[in-house]
């Protein structure tokens, strides 16, 4: 058997490289989704992306097929993160009013920890099949916490003189605004946001 070259076989060791140092599949949709966010989804192009990435387009290519799959992820995390909230157990146990506490919680706490993410859902048009399954799955969810407003209505912990369908874009529309505002850093505890929210929203609602 005949030794092996040690440069060679330092070279057949070593991992695989994966783009610029720097930037795996992880750190390009996370500039990705910055990106998207400054411009707008349909104003950037992936030559835009490679030029902030300091990248050749093909080794963008290297970990997305296109700008259409970097979206796709994106959105999934947000919605999927939101999903999980509803399909958590605590959503479908105790009265409606503590389900509904929890899942208005567990959405801010999507936000806080998936702000980029969430940013751009809240910004899709549904300009692309991509957009107009995430906004589809939006509907889907915006109809359970609907539900569920509804239900602590009729067990009379919140106040049904306001429409369900309302109350939920209304508990949601104070929500989704944190996207405005919160910085991660900064003053304001991400950790604590949800429970504020919570309390606020709530008391307005309750009957007594």
């Amino acid at each position: 058997m005949t030794a092996a070259n040690p440069a060679t076989s330092s070279a057949a060791d070593a991992p695989a490289r994966r783009g610029r140092p720097g930037y795996d599949r992880e750190g390009i949709l996370s500039v990705a989704v910055q990106l998207f966010n400054e411009q707008g989804y349909d104003a950037t192009s992936v030559s835009d992306l490679a030029r902030r990435l300091g990248l050749a387009k093909s080794a963008l290519y290297h970990h997305f097929s296109s700008k259409e799959e970097l979206l796709s992820v994106a959105l999934e995390a947000a919605l999927g993160g939101l999903e999980a909230v509803l399909d958590d157990p605590r959503a479908a146990e105790g009265s409606a009013s503590d389900r509904l506490r929890h899942v208005l919680t567990g959405a801010t706490d999507v936000l806080v920890a998936q702000l980029p993410a969430v940013t751009l859902l809240l910004r899709v048009r549904g300009n692309s099949p991509v957009e107009q399954a995430a906004l589809e799955r939006r509907r889907v969810f915006d109809h359970r916490v609907t539900a569920l407003v509804a239900a602590a209505q009729a067990e009379g912990d919140v106040r049904d003189d306001v429409d369900a369908a309302v109350a939920a874009r209304l508990l949601f529309g104070m929500i989704n605004s944190v996207v405005e505002w919160y910085r991660p850093g900064g003053g304001v505890d991400g950790d604590r946001l949800g429970a504020d929210i919570v309390r606020i929203a709530l008391e307005g609602l309750r009957t007594s």
